[in-house]
Formats: structure tokens, C-alpha cells, sequence
């Protein structure tokens, strides 16, 4: 009754499970280890964040660029402040306001995005206060220049004059003559009439969406083996039941003949001793 299994299509059919099924948990086995690497990631991450917060300031010059080893790490720069900017729509403790962000113009000719603070409700300028005068010397924790559209960052254009929706060294050149960080600092503590931006984990690291979406990868390919068994399983039991109604004769004609003429020319050629 097995005998169709010896057929070349189910020789196919054979092959074709054999390697799809391995194929399958591979794939799925792979995708939840990029879910868990970055799991372990933002994990990581958010460690060093808050390990960040007691080690000594290093000079700015020292930590970049920016990577996930020195993202989070204290850094000290000196500088004048220049032009500020407000950076709306951002949340703190489950309120709506803004960011206070201003360049600090370096020795070494660039500017250094900094957050000197945050202030709730809608992004006003004369409500920000104005920076420190003459030459300072600020400590924060190093961010990585955000991305528009991304871990939350508004990416909407069209903004009043004096605003940017992210901190960005792509955006912030824009809207200055002089060259920018491609990083910028959150202060450790805010100027007077603000509250402290706390320091984050880089963007790109936990669980975001590009983790989840590699666990929703990793059950696909799954479901994609056992469906693989299923309808090889459902193949068989077609076969064997139209095997045993060929042998009970409760084929239709047709079938029957066509199934006989093919059993006589099976007999045929093995009988033939050229075996065509």
C-alpha cells in the first residue's frame, strides 16, 4: 500500500519536507536569538546608564564617537552657550512639555548640543530661561544624536523658528553657521527653574520594535515547519485512502482503468529485460 512513496513524486515530496523542516527551525532558532541579543542589549544598556551616573565626567573629546560603550557616560565640555532651541512634545514623569536645548560653542570650533533642562506644558521661548553668560563648564551624561520618526522622536516638520523635533547633528546644522557634535549632553543637573532630563538608553537597543518584530519572525518560521509536517501528513493519508478505495474497487471507472492501465504498464516494463 506505501509503495507510492518509491514514486519520483513522492521522492519529491520527500526531499522537499526534509529540507524545509530543518530549514524552518533554523531560521525561527535564529530570529529569537537576534530577539534575545537585543534583549540583552537594552538590558545592558540600561545598566550602564545608571552606572554612568557614578562614574568621574571624562572630557567630551575622549568618548566619542558615540557607541554603545560610551553612551550614557559623563562627559564634561567648556564653552559659551550660542543659539537655543526648544524641542517640543517630549514627556517626563507622564507630562507633556518641552526640551531646553542649547549649543554650546567649544574651544575646538564645534558646538555641543546641550539639555539644560525641561518645562512642562507647550513649547513657549520666553518661557525658557536664558543661559549662563561668559564661558561654563557643563557635565552630563553623552547621548547619540536621535533619529526623526524613531524611539518615539517626532519626525513632523514644519515648526515655529527656534524649534527642531529631534536632536539631531543632521538637523541642528541646519539651523546654524558652524559645525555640530554628532552627540549631544543631558545635564546632570538642570539650570534653576527646570527639571533634569534623565540620561536614556541608545536608540536601537531593547525591546523597540525591531526586536519585536524578529519575535513575530521567529513563530512564523515555526508555524512554517509544523505546517510542513501537517501537509505531508495530510499528502500520506490522501494517498494511502485512495490506495485502499483502489483495492476495495470503489474508484470510479475511469479512475479505475486509468489506475489498471497504469499497473499493467509497471508490469510490462519490469517484465521487459531491456526494462524499457
Amino acid at each position: 500500500m506505501y509503495r507510492f512513496l518509491l514514486t519520483p513524486r513522492w521522492w519529491g515530496i520527500n526531499v522537499f519536507t526534509l529540507l524545509a523542516i530543518p530549514l524552518c527551525i533554523f531560521m525561527g532558532s535564529w530570529q529569537l536569538s537576534r530577539f534575545e541579543s537585543r534583549v540583552k542589549a537594552g538590558r545592558d544598556a540600561t545598566e550602564q546608564v545608571t552606572a554612568g551616573r557614578a562614574e568621574a565626567a571624562r572630557p567630551l573629546a575622549g568618548l566619542l564617537p558615540v557607541d554603545t560603550a560610551t553612551s550614557g557616560k559623563q562627559a564634561t565640555a567648556t564653552g559659551r552657550y550660542d543659539k537655543q532651541l526648544l524641542v517640543p512634545d517630549r514627556q517626563l514623569d507622564g507630562r507633556d512639555g518641552y526640551y531646553v536645548l542649547t549649543l554650546l560653542r567649544t574651544d575646538a570650533g564645534r558646538a555641543l548640543p546641550v539639555v539644560r533642562g525641561w518645562l512642562p506644558g507647550t513649547a513657549d521661548a520666553a518661557k525658557a530661561p536664558a543661559p549662563p553668560a561668559g564661558e561654563v563648564t557643563v557635565t552630563g551624561a553623552l547621548q547619540a544624536s536621535e533619529t526623526p520618526g524613531d524611539n518615539g522622536v517626532s519626525a513632523r516638520g514644519g515648526l515655529p523658528p527656534g524649534q527642531t523635533a529631534a536632536i539631531s547633528s543632521g538637523s541642528l546644522v541646519n539651523l546654524v553657521s558652524y559645525p555640530v557634535y554628532d552627540a549631544w549632553i543631558t545635564l546632570a543637573k538642570a539650570d534653576p527653574g527646570m527639571t533634569a532630563v534623565p540620561a536614556t538608553a541608545p536608540q536601537g537597543s531593547g525591546l523597540d520594535l525591531k526586536a519585536f518584530q524578529n519575535l513575530g519572525y521567529t513563530g512564523e518560521w515555526f508555524v512554517f515547519a509544523g505546517f510542513v509536517v501537517f501537509m505531508w501528513f495530510r499528502l500520506l493519508r490522501r494517498e494511502v485512502e485512495y490506495a485502499r478505495d483502489a483495492e476495495l474497487g470503489l474508484l470510479p471507472e475511469e479512475e479505475q482503468e486509468q489506475g489498471q492501465g497504469q499497473g499493467q504498464g509497471q508490469e510490462q516494463q519490469a517484465a521487459s529485460p531491456s526494462g524499457v
